[in-house]
């Protein structure tokens, strides 16, 4: 009674919360407020969403936007509601008109997105519902405009980064997919392909790796797979198509690292590292930002793209220089003995092999690669026979291998059982005065004493 009475001696004063900004309004337009969401509210709660729609709802969201959040997040559900039923019953006018309806809750939330969080213990981001508002715009939509979609979807990925829902990152390589495949000679669209892919193909690896919940990284991973899909499926790159694009620009950005490795990342995922776009973003990202991994992939990438060992020598040198990690050393010099071996310089090779092996003596290729090389280079002497004797030698380091390294032990004795049809036979040696189990001394470049077999 005494609101009532309030109510009547201030109603010449009413105001709507639209009107003043306040939460509910003032006088009778507060009280209405108050009381249509409490009527609309139990609607809702038994899903009567028309009727929640029709007795309350609508005049709370037009008259009271600040008065509460689940204005927003109630008439999403509303909404969405009542588009599917419209749908079912195929009532194009009621699908457009719930559609449009939706549409303008999502904009008027973020219109007031800072005072209704100023209220809510749980305060949304301007990402997550332009996410959501995105999602929505492609869901229950009878007539989507991609170029709105894509507008929506990127702002909420370029605000939301590796925070972003996998759904959102699905979405936006959906939308940008279509709208390239609409106009595959427009170069910009192109170009906004690639960079959405790469964003996706990052941002859907972030959320991935901090999801805990198995249903949720299940429907991630399939989304992961669907951007990869969606960008190779578009035909908006191949390794020509990537030279053209990027070839001219990377001189003009070759102090820009996040354009050079976007550069690399997509070659990379074409096969295309034989182009000269990939060797200039690489060798100028590693410039900017030199590491261990980057020298070692030049390295790599110059001796089996170009046949190039100087410049290989040259980034597995800087790797050297830049490495604290001994096994990560022993890979290097590993690669250096390997290179070295095809020039036939095996001196250079045994060199690089007894620093990986002093670096991480568990290796054992590096003990297969040595062996590789005493057969290679087996002559010591003048006499056939004690020549022979080398192939001791290369089966001791054999052996070694296996004792360390487990995993080459398959490989170990495959060539075990080669070289030992090239060991000298007992009669070979007697005349020398050499019998099985005696030392004998591999002089030469070898330089090593080994046991008689």
């Amino acid at each position: 009674m005494i609101v009532l009475a309030l109510v009547t001696a201030t109603g010449a004063y009413a105001q709507k919360g639209v009107e003043d900004g306040s939460r509910y309004g003032h006088g009778e337009d507060s009280i209405n407020t108050i009381k249509n969401i409490s009527i609309y509210t139990e609607y809702y709660k038994t899903n009567n969403f028309l009727d929640a729609y029709n007795e309350g709802w609508q005049e709370v969201f037009r008259d009271a936007p600040l008065a509460s959040v689940n204005t927003y997040n109630y008439g999403i559900k509303i909404l969405r509601n009542l588009y599917k039923d419209a749908k079912t019953a195929k009532d194009e006018e009621l699908m457009a008109k719930y559609s449009d309806e939706l549409f303008q809750v999502y904009e008027q939330r973020l219109k007031y997105l800072d005072k209704l969080n100023a209220q809510s213990k749980n305060k949304a981001t301007e990402y997550e519902v332009l996410g959501q508002y995105g999602h929505d715009y492609m869901s229950y939509n009878p007539r989507v405009q991609i170029s709105k979609a894509y507008e929506i979807l990127r702002k909420s990925v370029d605000l939301g980064k590796g925070q972003s829902q996998y759904y959102v990152l699905d979405d936006l390589m959906n939308v940008s997919a279509q709208r390239f495949k609409n106009k595959k000679d427009n170069d910009e669209f192109r170009d906004a392909l690639m960079q959405d892919y790469v964003d996706c193909a990052n941002y859907i690896d972030d959320f991935i790796a901090l999801q805990t919940d198995d249903k949720i990284l299940e429907q991630a991973l399939k989304v992961k797979e669907r951007i990869d899909g969606l960008f190779i499926n578009s035909g908006a790159a191949d390794c020509e198509k990537l030279q053209e694009i990027y070839g001219p620009k990377i001189e003009n950005n070759k102090d820009n690292l996040e354009y050079l490795n976007k550069v690399v990342k997509l070659m990379t995922m074409f096969d295309c590292r034989s182009s000269d776009a990939y060797f200039k973003a690489a060798e100028y990202a590693h410039a900017i930002s030199p590491s261990v991994q980057t020298a070692k992939s030049l390295g790599r990438l110059y001796l089996q793209q170009r046949q190039d060992t100087e410049k290989a020598l040259e980034y597995y040198n800087q790797a050297l220089e830049l490495d604290d990690d001994s096994k990560s050393m022993a890979d290097t010099y590993y690669y250096i003995a390997n290179l070295y071996m095809s020039q036939e310089k095996y001196d250079n090779s045994r060199t690089a092999l007894q620093k990986c092996i002093s670096n991480n003596s568990s290796k054992g290729e590096a003990y297969i690669l040595l062996a590789q090389l005493y057969a290679v280079k087996h002559d010591w002497s003048n006499e056939p026979a004690l020549n022979r004797c080398a192939y001791f030698a290369v089966i001791d380091k054999l052996e070694q291998a296996k004792r360390v390294d487990s995993s080459v032990a398959e490989r170990a004795n495959d060539l075990i059982s080669q070289y030992k049809k090239q060991c000298p036979q007992a009669e070979d040696l007697f005349m020398f005065g050499y019998k099985a189990g005696d030392k004998i001394e591999i002089k030469g470049w070898i330089n090593e004493t080994t046991t008689i077999r």
